[in-house]
């Protein structure tokens, strides 16, 4: 609900004639990853934890993939949100005004960060008077170039953000996959554990940034998926765990 508030508040001074029904996923970006992430979260970890392993049929198996795959297709809907919004936010153009204070009660708003936009007040005015200014490409939003060069960096973060995640669910379906296929693939599994150590970096990192150049809602958000996904690589472990123990029983 958070995100929802955000992205409808951005819309309305990004989008100023309405947001197109195209245009919805660069809109709302942040609230369709999210559910469809919360909606993978606990496909998850139904499979990892709390469904008994007899109980994982054949036909619930593909029933649970059904379900992610269209979890998955809404998150890689929303990488291209991501992608999109990151494009848009790059038109920009210098633009010179000689008293931004002519604006204040205008429609035209200042950039404070992503997807957040206010009105020019008089104090606000005053402070872009000493700055040189952008505005961005076919909106009313100007801003200090150097604010608009955060906002461009955090833009550009959501996308490695998401990417990065989109990487991360590849490599653990293909855990989940190996979990029962772990006979002659042990080096393979290596292989996918370093690689999720270096993209969970690069979340923490990404996560840090927003802590330092952006706004406490994202960095906590990204903060609480590392950690949630912590769990499910906890689980993935007992999982292996219960697996070997099974096998080693079956053996004469």
């Amino acid at each position: 609900m958070l995100f929802f508030n955000e992205n409808s508040t951005a819309a309305e001074h990004t989008f100023t004639s309405g947001v197109p029904l195209f245009s919805l996923i660069e809109a709302y970006s942040d609230t369709i990853d999210t559910a469809a992430w919360l909606l993978l979260l606990i496909l998850f970890e139904l499979e990892t934890y709390v469904i008994n392993d007899r109980w994982l049929t054949t036909r619930v198996k593909l029933w649970l993939l059904l379900i992610r795959s269209v979890s998955y297709v809404f998150i890689i809907y929303s990488l291209y949100g991501y992608l999109s919004r990151y494009i848009n936010i790059l038109a920009a153009d210098p633009i010179v005004i000689a008293d931004t204070c002519a604006l204040i009660g205008t429609d035209y708003t200042t950039i404070v960060t992503l997807n957040d936009y206010v009105p020019i007040t008089q104090e606000l005015c005053q402070e872009l008077n000493q700055y040189n200014l952008i505005q961005m490409r076919d909106t009313l939003i100007i801003g200090s170039t150097t604010d608009y060069n955060i906002v461009k960096n955090l833009a550009m973060v959501d996308v490695i953000n998401a990417s990065t995640w989109l990487l991360i669910v590849v490599i653990l379906e293909v855990d989940v996959f190996l979990k029962t296929h772990h006979a002659a693939l042990s080096l393979l599994k290596k292989l996918t554990h370093c690689i999720k150590i270096a993209l969970y970096c690069t979340l923490l990192v990404c996560a840090i940034y927003w802590g330092i150049d952006g706004d406490f809602l994202d960095f906590w958000d990204a903060f609480l998926w590392l950690i949630a996904f912590v769990f499910i690589e906890m689980n993935l472990f007992e999982w292996q765990q219960e697996l070997e123990q099974a096998k080693t029983r079956q053996e004469p």
